[in-house]
């Protein structure tokens, strides 16, 4: 039975569409990490977390971290959040529907203190668009940021530490950005990104597991010439053997079950109508749920791009740019989190994400957990992405039932998980 809408939800949604209006782009919603628009978001969410009684600050990476104190000093702490930053062009609720959500769970509060504190974050950056490597924000809360991250650029030449100093925020504190040994647990709120809960006429998705991904970029460099004065049999062009392997990649990911490959981005040089191509750049990005399948494919699909190079006399060189591996998701917490959606008369689904998430940076350090709300038609990363309200009632009852669960589990442990 899926909840009615309430105020509550549809607040929440306002909330996340008045965010949405913060972007570097009229017209659109794009706001990448540390760039003018997060002020304006940071202004916003603050004054809703300080309203709920929390108390504020931003971390040296630009995370917006809203404190709600536990019973006792020094109480256990769960985590609650998602990120800020969007991909170009984006919609609403990628992301930042989590952290609102969590804001309305401590406005749900109305005062009451629990045996643990609560922590909402806001993550900083976790899309990987600005400096082609994602999750920033969480790393930091892992202590995962290394001087080769600190030290990528943007494509203005302005490197992370510029990004930090340029926000008005100090990066020799990133180490306290870390987390502590209160932290003790995690949970995020976001949209599917898919259609299997719509398919399946269900509101909410419990996540086990998030599958690994590979991300690499490949260099096609054949030789630019003149395309009228060029015989097609004296040819070494970039793009005729990059748009093979292209086709090949979508060929290979059909061929073998649950496997998706990408080719989301080219770039071509010089990029002239008459202009035989010297040199493409094509990113690649592989996702499975078994990395010996995953890491198997990379392979298979980095000796299309020789097979079509070799071809045309083109050369191929390829490095990766992110090696992530499947993550499960704590199995107590998740059994926690479906008693209290079926509890809460919104019984769920339970999936692996195949979209990366805060989440799995920082499952290997702390029990987490994920909830899915069904995304309309599917669409995510698209200006038409979308939630229905009672979709997000029923994740603000399932979540008041989690925290009580998990207050009472925390009271009276069965054994030593959290």
């Amino acid at each position: 039975m899926t909840a009615p809408p309430t105020d509550r939800a549809l607040r929440v949604i306002a909330r996340c569409r008045e965010i949405a209006a913060c972007t570097e782009v009229p017209g659109e919603i794009t706001r990448l990490f540390l760039t003018p628009p997060m002020h304006e978001v940071h202004e916003l969410l603050r004054d809703w977390m300080e309203a709920a009684g929390m108390t504020v600050q931003v971390d040296a990476i630009g995370n917006l971290r809203g404190f709600w104190p536990g019973l006792k000093p020094g109480s256990p702490r769960l985590l609650i959040g998602s990120h800020l930053d969007t991909v170009p062009n984006a919609g609403a609720f990628d992301g930042i529907l989590g952290v609102v959500l969590a804001v309305a769970i401590v406005e749900e509060l109305r005062g009451d203190l629990l045996p643990f504190a609560i922590e909402v974050i806001g993550f900083s950056e976790e899309e990987g668009i600005r400096f082609s490597k994602p999750f920033l924000g969480s790393l930091a809360l892992v202590a995962k940021l290394d001087a080769t991250t600190l030290a990528r650029t943007d494509r203005s030449g302005i490197s992370v530490v510029q990004a930090i100093e340029a926000y008005g925020l100090d990066p020799t504190l990133l180490p306290a950005a870390a987390l502590d040994n209160e932290a003790f647990a995690y949970l995020e709120f976001h949209i599917e990104q898919g259609p299997v809960l719509e398919n399946e006429d269900t509101s909410l998705g419990v996540v086990e597991a998030l599958v690994g991904q590979t991300r690499m970029e490949l260099i096609f460099a054949g030789q630019a010439n003149h395309a009228g004065t060029t015989p097609m049999h004296l040819r070494h062009d970039a793009m005729a053997a990059a748009a093979e392997w292209i086709v090949a990649v979508e060929d290979y990911a059909c061929s073998h079950k649950d496997l998706v490959a990408t080719v989301g981005k080219v770039e071509v040089t010089p990029g002239a109508g008459n202009v035989i191509a010297g040199k493409v750049t094509a990113s690649l990005d592989i996702r499975h749920a078994d990395d010996g399948v995953r890491e198997a494919s990379v392979i298979a699909i980095l000796k299309l791009a020789e097979t079509a190079a070799a071809r045309r006399g083109v050369h191929i060189t390829s490095h990766k740019q992110l090696e992530q591996p499947a993550v499960p998701l704590d199995p107590d917490l998740t059994t926690l989190l479906i008693q209290a959606a079926t509890q809460a008369g919104s019984p769920a689904l339970t999936l692996t994400s195949g979209a990366g998430h805060d989440a799995m940076i920082l499952a290997p350090r702390i029990p987490s957990v994920m909830l899915f709300l069904r995304s309309p038609g599917g669409l995510s990363h698209h200006p038409d992405e979308s939630v229905l309200p009672q979709d997000v009632e029923a994740a603000l009852a399932t979540a008041m039932e989690f925290l009580a669960q998990l207050r009472d589990h925390r009271t009276n442990p069965k054994d030593g998980h959290a």
